[in-house]
């Protein structure tokens, strides 16, 4: 048996000692995000740490908990904080609670991500639906050996992003009166925010927001079958945009202000796929 599989089977099997719940979406809240756990009605927390090998996040504000619950009827499971490629993790580790959500019967993958705006147009504190992606990490976690019993390997990409998602967002944006910026989404390996140079080089490759996170998990969903929708706020302006410094303090305060908007755009999005078959 392949290592991850096993791996992954351990994992699976400690959490369904602690609870049998079935959730039918999982939520990745990216950083400054995971507030909107609050609004569900809670039914089971296991903390990550209490999970025999599986990875525990070392960056601030990512509280590093599943969160099992319903929000109005709906079964939910809620990542509060993910780990990242720069922590050192393999990417096996980091798609590792992708591929246990839906071992645990999650049918739809919803990715959240903090990140800076290569498309001039944009402003921070904009929120961006992700149409498609540019896996500029270095590495693919369908990479090695595979094995069937995890999926293919070989995944068509060409509607990685669901198509239907992406207009219930717009949907659910125009109703609450909500921006929703388009754009391409590029995964950057990190932990170092990226050049102007390198913005420059991403900007004419066709991406309008960068960030850290997000692809991995977007490459191993696609290989589970999973439906994706990803949503990014745009946090900061990336390098060169504006002539000022990248800190990663403005980042947790930008998901901390745009968390009310969020939850209820997130919210509301869940509530309208959750009735849909």
């Amino acid at each position: 048996m392949d290592k991850r599989y096993e791996k992954l089977l351990k994992c699976r099997d400690y959490v369904r000692s602690v609870t049998d719940f079935v959730p039918k979406a999982a939520l990745v809240l990216g950083s400054g995000l995971g507030g909107f756990a609050e609004a569900l009605d809670v039914v089971c927390e296991v903390p990550y740490s209490d999970i025999p090998g599986f990875p525990v996040s070392t960056v601030p504000g990512h509280a590093g908990k599943f969160i099992f619950g319903h929000l109005d009827g709906v079964p939910v499971v809620c990542m509060q904080g993910r780990v990242h490629y720069y922590e050192g993790y393999e990417l096996s580790d980091v798609v590792l609670p992708a591929r246990l959500m839906h071992m645990l019967g999650a049918e739809i993958l919803f990715l959240t991500n903090a990140s800076g705006g290569v498309n001039p147009s944009f402003d921070a504190g904009d929120f961006m639906l992700i149409t498609d992606h540019i896996n500029f990490m270095g590495a693919n976690p369908l990479r090695g050996e595979n094995d069937d019993a995890i999926g293919p390997r070989f995944c068509d990409m060409t509607h990685v992003y669901t198509p239907e998602f992406q207009q219930t967002a717009r949907q659910v944006a125009a109703q609450q009166g909500i921006t929703l910026r388009e754009g391409v989404y590029l995964g950057y390996m990190g932990p170092s925010f990226e050049t102007p140079a390198e913005i420059r080089a991403f900007r004419t490759m066709g991406a309008d927001a960068v960030g850290m996170s997000t692809v991995p998990e977007v490459l191993v969903a696609r290989q589970l079958g999973l439906r994706v929708c990803g949503i990014s706020l745009i946090s900061n302006m990336a390098a060169g945009v504006l002539d000022q410094k990248l800190t990663e303090e403005e980042v947790f305060e930008a998901g901390r202000r745009a968390q009310p908007v969020f939850s209820a755009m997130v919210g509301e999005f869940i509530r309208e796929i959750g009735g849909a078959q």
